[in-house]
């Protein structure tokens, strides 16, 4: 099925252990799309300004991702500057520059209206709730937000979430949302809050080098992080994980969104999500292979199986 994302289309200035990337191409549209592109059809809505070089909008195409509903406006392409340090878990924003980003009212041609399936990365929730209306017979709508909102908009970011299929989050973000000391506690809590499409019915909680976990009325699913040695740059590993998880689901439009499929998405997210801490911001997206993705889910599969075996905890007497 085809996928719509709407989000930032950007420039990142990122310093870790392990190097710096002065102005290399991110944002999470960006993120997004070069891992759902692996799946399925994936069509970008954004702003870049006229100092954006189109031989990123050449890659992105080459990829496979349609981006005729990329909006070229006169100004600064979207700027984020960080620094990381060894806990890769958290990082320090030094300058955030919007540019024409702070003016961005979401154009959708008619072929990105027509997707069945859409993403809302993290923008305003009224930019979200305007997009989510647009297409009002999406068949599974996702979206991501930040504490930012949270904190400000809190009420129109509720109602946005009542209008989407499946909420991702980190598990920080989730408990400030709920109101909610515990990730499943949180997660149940807005499972129940119900919409005008049914509200959503999937959750799903990052944790950055900890995995992520995915939770619906039925289900609890966890899974760790794929294991690496070295962790060069996380910008952008939450958009790709999501790109993962959602592109996986839009892959198969004929299966039943179950606990089976589901799990499955899962896996693709965290595997995706691990290369692309592998180098910095969307280098090593842009040059993935199907291949290498299918043998580090094996390498996942195998990692987290197990069986129970014969009982060894002795009956109570």
């Amino acid at each position: 099925m085809p996928i719509t994302v709407v989000g930032s289309i950007a420039f990142d200035a990122v310093r870790t252990p392990f190097g710096e990337r002065e102005r290399m191409l991110g944002g999470a549209a960006v993120h997004f799309a070069l891992a759902a592109c692996l799946f399925d059809e994936v069509r970008v809505v954004g702003p870049v300004g006229d100092d954006f070089d189109e031989q990123h909008l050449r890659m992105l195409a080459a990829r496979g991702v349609d981006v005729g509903d990329v909006e070229r406006a006169a100004g600064e392409t979207f700027f984020w500057r960080a620094v990381y340090g060894w806990d890769m878990n958290s990082r320090e924003t030094l300058e955030t520059r919007l540019g024409v980003f702070e003016s961005f009212a979401p154009k959708l041609s008619e072929r990105s209206r027509d997707s069945d399936v859409l993403f809302l990365a993290n923008i305003q929730p009224d930019l979200q709730l305007e997009v989510r209306r647009q297409l009002p017979d999406a068949r599974f709508v996702a979206m991501d937000s930040m504490n930012l909102w949270i904190e400000t908009a809190r009420e129109r970011l509720v109602e946005v979430v009542r209008e989407v299929d499946c909420l991702i989050l980190n598990d920080g973000e989730l408990r400030e949302l709920a109101g909610r000391a515990n990730v499943i506690a949180a997660a149940r809590e807005i499972l129940s809050w119900g919409g005008p499409h049914g509200g959503p019915s999937i959750v799903v909680a990052k944790q950055g080098e900890y995995g992520a976990a995915l939770i619906t009325d039925n289900v609890f699913f966890s899974l760790p992080a794929y294991p690496l040695e070295d962790v060069v740059d996380p910008t952008g590993a939450g958009d790709t994980f999501a790109g993962g998880l959602v592109g996986y689901i839009a892959a198969h439009p004929d299966e039943a969104l179950d606990d089976d499929l589901l799990r499955r998405a899962m896996a693709y997210a965290t595997a995706l999500a691990s290369f692309n801490v592998e180098r910095f911001g969307t280098e090593r997206l842009q040059e993935l292979r199907g291949e290498e993705v299918h043998e580090r889910i094996e390498e996942l599969r195998a990692m987290t199986a197990f069986s129970a075996g014969p009982a060894a905890v002795r009956r109570s007497q």
